[in-house]
């Protein structure tokens, strides 16, 4: 029992000099905290508090502290260690209150352009407006946050809060509010080559009226072409189950985006397919 007392009070006392030493009113220095090892604040607080100052440039325009930019500094003075001894289960949460289908596009597209292929869904929910994405995935390294925020920043996405649970949990609160999709936007009598992509190509038609698309004599292109309205809800989807070497449509004022691949396989495209814009909305 005295075991035990003695043990409660001794966290006790740890939790009341951690207080003190950061300062139960300083965000900045709590957030900055919760990124590192505690040892290294015990070791290295003069340095920290150097590094995080003037504190008014560690704040976002809303007031709320800037976790991408802490993170930014700590990383680049060597104080936080993203990289494990061994792969480990990485827990990642995503918050936003956006859209969810193209929340889950951007989401997708930027963990791929910074190496995360395969991961796990853990849970999908949405709560009124809030919708919350959580994954698992197997990795020698924790997500790099300053990575993740500029390829989501490509989509006019941005991180205002991040939370680390443990070395290998973390949540991020993105706001996307002006979200639209990393990709070419087609403008009026600009000729484009769709080079040849295991992926489907994702185009921004938003200010066109028509578009001709050209196939070569080396492709088998059948194509399948989904039309999408600025919030990625699918409008219509063409299929065409006979090779063809042009096509031509009209772009209705809803669509803003349009997904062009073949209906059987990408591998049919062996050369590019070329694009015209026609006419300004």
């Amino acid at each position: 029992m005295i075991k035990l007392l003695l043990t409660f009070f001794l966290f006790s006392s740890l939790a009341i000099a951690e207080n003190l030493a950061v300062g139960s009113d300083d965000i900045l220095m709590r957030k900055a905290v919760s990124f590192i090892d505690p040892k290294l604040f015990t070791k290295d607080r003069v340095f920290l508090e150097t590094i995080l100052s003037p504190k008014k440039d560690f704040y976002m325009e809303s007031g709320s502290v800037d976790s991408v930019k802490i993170i930014k500094t700590l990383k680049n003075r060597g104080l936080i260690n993203l990289f494990f001894k061994q792969p480990s289960e990485i827990n990642l949460s995503f918050k936003t209150d956006g859209t969810t289908i193209l929340f889950m596009k951007i989401m997708s597209d930027s963990l791929r352009n910074i190496g995360y292929y395969k991961y796990i869904t853990k849970e999908s929910s949405l709560k009124d407006k809030d919708f919350l994405w959580k994954i698992s995935l197997t990795s020698e390294y924790a997500t790099d946050p300053v990575l993740l925020s500029s390829e989501l920043e490509k989509n006019n996405c941005f991180i205002t809060d991040i939370i680390r649970e443990s070395a290998t949990d973390w949540t991020y609160v993105v706001d996307m509010r002006d979200a639209k999709i990393d990709t070419k936007k087609l403008i009026d009598g600009e000729g484009v080559a769709l080079k040849r992509s295991l992926y489907a190509y994702w185009l921004d038609v938003s200010g066109i009226k028509e578009l001709e698309i050209e196939s070569s004599d080396r492709n088998s292109w059948f194509p399948y072409i989904s039309y999408y309205d600025k919030n990625l809800q699918l409008l219509r989807v063409v299929r065409e189950d006979e090779k063809k070497r042009k096509v031509s449509f009209n772009i209705e004022k809803d669509v803003y985006y349009i997904k062009i691949s073949d209906i059987y396989t990408l591998k049919n495209i062996k050369d590019s397919l070329v694009l015209t814009s026609r006419g300004e909305k």
